[in-house]
């Protein structure tokens, strides 16, 4: 064999793997098709959209700054903007450099495709090269649906919006998701006039029904038109504008107008080309198939991140990698832990969830809500941002949930996500000093919910007045 290990794709998880092989004295192989590493999430995906939100919520809260005694101007200047997401990627690019990957004996190969000869060989640019064990991490791309004419009118993507010469006066988001929801509340904080269509009129369909609501409520606020068109029937182009032809609620047909069309429908793993059934490895339209150990069919075959799912976040797939460590490397029988997922949707304030949502808790056995409004955390009302909702889903005494709608709920939710791996209570949260004043006392508050109703139950009231009129 030329290698003992091979890597597919330059993305978090490939470069997670890939690094500690190195690091470990492994010969490793990193094969990437595009020009660098980092792949989806420090090109198009994290950080140039983190970057974007970052600048419009600056912009927002100058607007705002009136209301604090500050004059500040709320000018946004889109070529800066830009520049300013420009060099955040260029920044975190430092550490995902070719030669950095090169140091730790890494052979690097960017900007040749690999494709599988058979289970053992790929075909890397026009060498033959074979690795003992190979790890399949060529992530995602943007989803296109089947749409008449949607091609010809060169709708954006996350991958080409932000390289936009100009901010789009009007701009229209196809999805409901993460990724349209938080694009489309930066692009109308920057000045563009945002219309989001979506089929149901649900957003974010994987979150508390009742936050995500909200958020779209905040949305509507900021002056973001939300559009339900149940079907999309094809889009034209009319000039420099873009027309999405529909179907209306009543079943009629309308046209949403716009200066430019930024479709986010979801993802699709990249598995074209790769070569997956001459090495016998199984997959679908969803992914390459894997165990709970990130196996494919083919036990020296492995795969990480989004080209495998299921879910489809650059912290997964980093967690994934450190599967295939234990399993490639050190054949550990390690195994994939999806008990306490947490995801965050970065809107102002962000969406952040880990385990069941309560709907979804309530499918399977009795489950209750411990729920502590953003607008009674005294931090909150320091900072004026008052709007949202601590939700604490609970089954018994045990937290399995939470569904937080909060500034930094980000930062938040990881809270929830320990003590969901660890089997923490509502009693060991509740008891948990928190300091003054946080948006994390928010949790505690929460879980203070639980012994309210029986704190100041008669029979308790009775037992405390009776306590203290005892001597002594």
């Amino acid at each position: 064999m030329d290698y003992d290990l091979a890597v597919i794709g330059g993305g978090a998880g490939g470069l997670v793997v890939a690094s500690v092989a190195g690091q470990l004295g492994l010969r490793v192989l990193l094969a990437e098709r595009g020009p660098a590493l980092g792949g989806d999430c420090l090109h198009s995906g994290c950080v140039p959209s983190k970057t974007l939100v970052h600048a419009a919520r600056t912009v927002h809260a100058a607007r705002a700054a009136a209301g604090l005694g500050l004059s500040v101007s709320g000018a946004a200047d889109w070529a800066r903007v830009r520049e300013t997401v420009r060099a955040a990627v260029a920044a975190i690019q430092v550490h995902d450099d070719a030669e950095r990957f090169r140091g730790y004996g890494v052979d690097v190969r960017l900007g040749t495709p690999a494709r599988f000869l058979d289970a053992h060989t790929l075909a890397v640019g026009e060498a033959r090269l074979r690795a003992c064990r190979i790890v399949v991490a060529t992530g995602s791309r943007p989803r296109l649906p089947d749409l008449p004419g949607l091609v010809e009118a060169e709708p954006l993507t996350n991958e080409t919006v932000f390289h936009l010469d100009r901010l789009p006066p009007r701009l229209l988001v196809l999805g409901g998701g993460p990724i349209a929801l938080e694009l489309a509340q930066a692009f109308a904080r920057l000045g563009s006039v945002v219309t989001v269509v979506t089929r149901s009129g649900r957003l974010l369909p994987r979150d508390d029904t009742e936050l995500a609501a909200r958020l779209g409520e905040r949305l509507v606020a900021e002056g973001v038109r939300f559009l339900t068109a149940p079907r999309w029937l094809e889009v034209r182009r009319r000039g420099a504008e873009r027309v999405l032809v529909h179907e209306t609620e009543r079943g009629g047909a309308a046209e949403a107008v716009a200066d430019a069309l930024l479709v986010a429908t979801g993802r699709a793993p990249n598995v074209e080309g790769l070569g997956l059934e001459a090495a016998g490895v199984d997959f679908d339209p969803e992914g390459i198939r894997v165990d709970a150990r990130q196996r494919t069919r083919r036990r020296h075959i492995y795969a990480v991140g989004d080209v495998c799912g299921p879910y489809r976040f650059t912290h997964m797939a980093e967690h994934q990698a450190g599967v295939v460590i234990a399993n490639a490397v050190f054949r550990f029988p390690k195994r994939v832990d999806y008990r306490a997922v947490p995801w965050v949707t970065y809107t102002d304030p962000e969406l952040a969830q880990v385990g069941p949502t309560l709907d979804q808790a309530r499918r399977d056995d009795p489950a209750r809500a411990l729920d502590f409004p953003v607008a009674a955390i005294d931090r909150a009302v320091t900072e004026g941002e008052t709007m949202g909702l601590v939700r604490l889903v609970v089954r018994g005494r045990r937290v399995i949930g939470a569904s937080i709608l909060a500034p930094h709920a980000g930062e938040l939710i990881h809270e929830i996500a320990l003590g969901i791996r660890k089997g923490v209570t509502v009693g060991d949260l509740a008891a948990t000093i928190h300091a003054y004043p946080t948006y994390a006392q928010g949790l505690r508050r929460a879980a203070n919910r639980f012994y309210a109703d029986r704190l100041f139950a008669p029979r308790v009231r009775r037992l405390a007045r009776w306590l203290a009129r005892l001597p002594g």
